[in-house]
């Protein structure tokens, strides 16, 4: 689990990083093109980011509330996980 969380720690600030930089380029009136690359490789960061969310949630969470009793519980989470990833 701790691996996990600094490996979390460790994308946040890479993506913290890359907005810090587009709004500098935005400041300095850069070649919208390159900013919009730039973007691009935040959403591709924020895209891997979810990925790895949920193989832990998928390879923890929903184990743990199964064994727990809260099958339910853990169905309908999963659901509205699937309805986000297909809007």
């Amino acid at each position: 689990m701790k691996a996990n969380k600094d490996e979390t720690l460790r994308r946040l600030a890479t993506i913290e990083g890359h907005l810090r930089g587009i709004r500098r380029m935005v400041e300095d009136d850069a070649y919208c093109v390159d900013i919009l690359k730039q973007t691009r490789a935040v959403k591709r960061a924020l895209d891997k980011l979810d990925q790895a969310l949920l193989r832990g949630h998928l390879e923890s969470c929903v184990p743990e509330g199964i064994r727990a009793g809260r099958e339910d519980q853990v169905i309908h989470e999963l659901e509205d996980l699937f309805g986000l990833a297909v809007q």
